[in-house]
């Protein structure tokens, strides 16, 4: 029976070695989430150029959620719904970000490749796999908007950072061991395969011709 666990973000690295992938969460405490390429390659140059990031996202959680948002006349922003966006997409990127920035807690949907895993596994990071479809679940967790960084892109690649209470629940895609519930998936479905194809020839080949 899977044992529903509630977490503070953002963690230690101690902490998140202390979960493990297919570890069932809900999550408190705060986020950053965007959904675009350009902000992250933003954060990523100011790690390669030596310059403060748009906002400060060390030992914190960056997910990739992006949001259904609205300007507010003070100067805010009020988020009328999240949902997370996949994160193959920032392959490519992530691992130097998390590196970097000591990263604690990533996530989104879809997961992330071996180089993620292994940046993860080397400074103490998992992968939080969100819902895909579950806005009204996630967006109801929004307790506060406390930082937005990147006012000049459009609302969902912003960098947002949110106070969420019971936010999920989301579970642990890949830990910082280097176990993946996504390369799992990924085995069991290769190994199963050739059965699979063999079954479906043989119910082919027993198929009435048509006209027979």
């Amino acid at each position: 029976m899977t044992t529903l666990r509630r977490i503070r973000l953002p963690m230690t690295p101690e902490e998140a070695r202390s979960l493990h992938a297919g570890d069932v969460v809900l999550l408190d405490g705060e986020i950053v989430i965007s959904a675009g390429l350009p902000t992250h390659q933003r954060l990523l140059d100011a790690a390669r150029e030596g310059r403060d990031p748009p906002m400060n996202i060390t030992g914190g959680a960056l997910l990739h959620l992006g949001s259904y948002s609205r300007d507010t006349a003070d100067g805010g922003l009020e988020v009328l719904y999240m949902n997370p966006t996949t994160s193959t997409r920032f392959n490519a990127l992530m691992p130097e970000l998390i590196r970097h920035y000591r990263l604690t807690a990533v996530g989104g949907k879809g997961g992330l490749d071996a180089g993620c895993a292994q940046a993860m596994r080397d400074v103490g990071c998992v992968y939080f796999s969100v819902l895909g479809g579950g806005a009204p679940l996630h967006t109801a967790a929004i307790r506060a908007v406390k930082e937005v960084a990147c006012h000049d892109l459009v609302a969902h690649y912003r960098l947002v950072r949110l106070g969420v209470e019971g936010m999920g629940p989301v579970t642990v895609g890949i830990d910082a061991h280097g176990n993946s519930v996504f390369a799992s998936l990924q085995d069991n479905a290769r190994a199963s395969l050739p059965g699979i194809m063999e079954q479906l020839a043989g119910e082919r080949a027993a198929a009435p011709k048509p006209g027979a």
